[in-house]
Order: structure tokens, then C-alpha cells, then sequence
């Protein structure tokens, strides 16, 4: 068979070919029931769902089949397994991990209990509990499928190669697989046009979208100087030594660095470098704060959550955004002291369309803004439940605005790991993963 290939439409034909055979698939794929770690680990290696006989009242095998076709359909590492109350709880999360081998999310949901771990290169801890907080007190199915929905928009990482392994009868004749393909050939031309069409209105949209961003940054880079105005330190003044020179070089290194990054930056995802160097001008300021007064220096910590401009951090506090669920973020001592005396924080509001908007609602050029003030892989914790925090995750989004927005090193979610994983990641006794109540109780032992 004669294959042609119009030049530019590599991706265009291979998404319509995936959708096109997507419709094709009569279903997903259910694990066969079992009991013991083992052979869910091998079901969860073929599907990413399990349904445990003895708990097959939970989640019926259309629920589970449905549950496990959205999570195949978005490709995301993430495995459920629904278990009977009186499964065995020792070790369970990590003996899974291992015995599963692949890096992802993992849920599950004993008896009228749920609970998650996953490896910290897919989803950060402190996220993780914020997503099982906010499904607690569910029935099966809608805990599942909210938890799920969540889940598929925050974490990092594809789906692992053997969900489409030999353990699926696809029942794709070779017929009709010719038959889609002389389709999307035929279809060639009007999708080339369509494609160039599209590249413009995007180049066109992040060209607006960083017009928008500029003004914002411009404001971060501005504030920053004017604390280094404030600053009233000589590099030759009495008391001063080698060290505070050096923490005032870097504050003044950071601040022409984070200028000369704005000036070259030609998409959204440029001003990330410009964050990071505003970030690290501030903590180096704190440095020189601490040693000019003889206090101890601070530890590196994000800046405030609520607005970087608020310098360094000083602690984490329990905060919950409007319509969502509670999680720790790192507070300045100002908004610290308003949360505990129950006033809002002092947020960093932005303009849209819409009017003023905190800047996690703000849209999604602000993801490389907020990237290059918050790595260390704490970002995706923080926005969970927000507009920003779902479009991020997304590959779409990826592709518009870069990812990298923090510390995701070691293996991708759905590579194969086998038993090389933190584990830290998938410690700690049942129930607390997430900070929700679990019914009372105690399972017992610890993972």
C-alpha cells in the first residue's frame, strides 16, 4: 500500500487518526478479579482500573469500564483499584507501586475509605492530599469519577506503554483500518489550510497574551528595584563584609538579569527566566537583611503564595480558594498573621476581561509567570482546583506555553520503574495521604 504524506500534516493526521480509531474501540479493558497484590498490580498494568469481586458492589462494570476509558482517553498515569473493607492494609500503597512497576497516580477506594499516593515526578504530596481531601464523604462512584476529573488535570506524565499491549482484542479489521486511512488522506488538503490558519491565530494570541503578562512583569521588576533603592547599603560601609557584597552583587545581578530577559522574551513562557531572577534577587536581599542585623540566616523557602512581590516566605498556612479545598501554601509574615486573625490575605489581582482577577484565575499566560517564582515542584500542589491549575496540566497547554514548572526529575509518569521509586512517596498508614475523615477507624500498620 502506497502511504502519502503531505508535508505539515504529520500531527494533524496522526491526531485524526487516533480519534478515528478511538471510535472504532468497542470498550477498555477490565482486570480480571483477584485478591491478592499481584495480580492487581498485573491487572493495573494492562488497564487502569481494578474492581476487587468482593467489592464489585462499589462500582459497577459499566461505571468501571466508563472510569477507565476517561482516564485512557486523556492518557495519564493514573491507576484506581476499588478493594473490600477487609483487605489487607500493610504496605499496600508501596507493595502496589512495586509490584506494578510504573511511575503514576494510585488510588484507591476500600471499602467506604479512599485514598491516594503517587511518585513525586507525577504529582507532589501536597497535592495528592488535596485532591483526596477534596473527595471525601463520596459515594463510590461520584468519588471515583470526581477524584479522577481532578486527578487527570493536575498530573505530569503519558499513560504507560502496556494499557495497549497484548492484553486488548482491539476487533479493528485491516479493512477498516485502510478504509480510515484513504479518509484522512482524502481529507489532506483542506487540513493543511486549516492548519496554517491555525498557527497564525496562534502566533496572534500569544503575541496578546504576553502583551497582557508584560504589564505584570514590568510591575514585579519595577517593585524589586524600588527595594533595592530602599536597600541604603554600600558595599564599603562600616560592618559590611564579603558576604553581604556578595548577596548585594547577586540582588543587583538578578535585577538586570531579570530586565534583560523581559526586553527578549517573545512568547508567555519567556518571563518564567524573569521570575526566577526576581525570585532569587529577593532571597538574596533577605540574606543581606539577616546579616546586616545579626539574625540567623533564613532557609530558602518560595516567595508568598498570595503575591511574590511579598518577598521570601516565612512559613506555610492552610488557606481554601473559593470553591475548592484547603492546602498549604507558603504565606510572608504579613498575610501569615492576617489568616490567623481570620481577614483575606493580601492577593495579587490582575487584570482581564472580566475585571480584577486573582492571578491564578487570570489565565493561563500566567503559568510560566508563577513557574518561575514557584519550582521545586511545589506549583502544582498549590493550584489545584483553580482555573490556572487545570489548564496547566493539560497537553494542549504544554504545547502553547511550555511545562517545566518545577522539579519533575526521574522518571516520567507511565515509565517503567519497577521497585526504583521514592519511598516517601507512598508511605505513611492508610487514611493519610489526605487529611479528610475516613469514617474512624484505624486499618492498622503503617505502608
Amino acid at each position: 500500500m502506497k502511504v502519502v504524506l503531505v508535508k505539515g500534516l504529520v500531527v494533524p493526521l496522526v491526531a485524526l487518526l487516533m480519534a478515528a480509531l478511538a471510535v472504532l474501540y468497542a470498550g477498555v479493558p477490565r482486570a480480571q478479579a483477584a485478591t491478592d497484590v499481584s495480580t492487581v498490580a498485573t491487572a493495573l498494568r494492562t488497564g487502569p482500573v481494578y474492581v476487587d469481586p468482593a467489592a464489585s458492589g462499589q462500582l459497577s462494570t459499566r461505571d468501571a469500564d466508563a472510569l477507565a476509558k476517561k482516564i485512557v482517553d486523556a492518557g495519564k498515569p493514573v491507576f484506581v483499584a476499588v478493594l473490600p473493607a477487609g483487605y489487607p492494609t500493610q504496605n499496600l500503597f508501596a507493595d502496589l507501586r512495586t509490584a506494578t512497576g510504573i511511575t503514576g497516580l494510585y488510588a484507591i477506594r476500600l471499602g467506604d475509605r479512599f485514598d491516594a499516593r503517587a511518585d513525586s515526578s507525577v504529582l507532589p504530596r501536597t497535592a495528592v492530599q488535596n485532591l483526596v481531601t477534596s473527595v471525601q464523604g463520596e459515594s463510590a462512584k461520584a468519588q471515583l469519577d470526581d477524584f479522577t476529573d481532578r486527578a487527570l488535570a493536575n498530573v505530569r506524565g503519558h499513560a504507560p506503554s502496556t494499557w495497549g499491549g497484548s492484553g486488548r482484542d482491539s476487533g479493528v479489521s485491516s479493512t477498516a483500518l485502510i478504509t480510515v486511512a484513504v479518509v484522512l488522506v482524502a481529507g489532506a488538503t483542506g487540513a493543511y489550510a486549516l492548519v496554517r490558519r491555525n498557527r497564525r491565530r496562534h502566533a496572534e494570541e500569544q503575541r496578546a497574551a504576553l502583551d497582557k503578562l508584560r504589564v505584570v512583569v514590568d510591575e514585579d521588576i519595577t517593585a524589586f528595584g524600588e527595594e533595592l533603592d530602599r536597600l541604603d547599603f554600600q558595599p564599603g560601609e562600616p560592618g559590611a563584609n564579603d558576604a553581604m557584597r556578595e548577596d548585594y552583587e547577586r540582588a543587583l545581578n538578578a535585577y538586570d538579569q531579570a530586565k534583560s530577559a523581559m526586553a527578549a522574551a517573545q512568547r508567555p513562557e519567556d518571563v518564567k527566566a524573569v521570575t526566577q531572577a526576581l525570585e532569587d534577587g529577593r532571597f538574596s536581599l533577605a540574606l543581606l537583611a539577616a546579616r546586616r542585623e545579626g539574625r540567623p540566616l533564613p532557609e530558602r523557602r518560595p516567595p508568598c503564595f498570595f503575591d511574590p512581590r511579598h518577598g521570601p516566605s516565612v512559613a506555610d498556612a492552610t488557606w481554601t480558594p473559593a470553591g475548592g479545598a484547603p492546602r498549604e501554601v507558603p504565606v510572608c509574615a504579613a498575610d501569615r498573621a492576617r489568616l490567623a486573625d481570620g481577614r483575606d490575605p493580601a492577593i495579587r489581582e490582575v487584570d482581564t476581561e472580566y475585571g480584577r482577577r486573582p492571578y491564578w484565575d487570570a489565565g493561563p499566560a500566567y503559568g510560566p509567570w508563577a513557574g518561575g517564582y514557584f519550582g521545586g515542584g511545589i506549583l502544582p500542589g498549590l493550584l489545584v482546583g483553580t482555573l490556572l491549575g487545570s489548564m496547566m496540566a493539560t497537553p494542549s497547554y504544554a504545547a502553547d506555553y511550555g511545562a517545566g514548572y518545577g522539579d519533575f526529575g526521574g522518571y516520567a509518569g507511565g515509565d517503567v520503574s519497577g521497585a526504583d521509586f521514592a519511598p516517601g512517596d507512598f508511605g505513611g498508614g492508610f487514611g493519610d495521604g489526605g487529611s479528610g475523615d475516613f469514617g474512624g477507624g484505624d486499618f492498622g500498620g503503617d505502608f
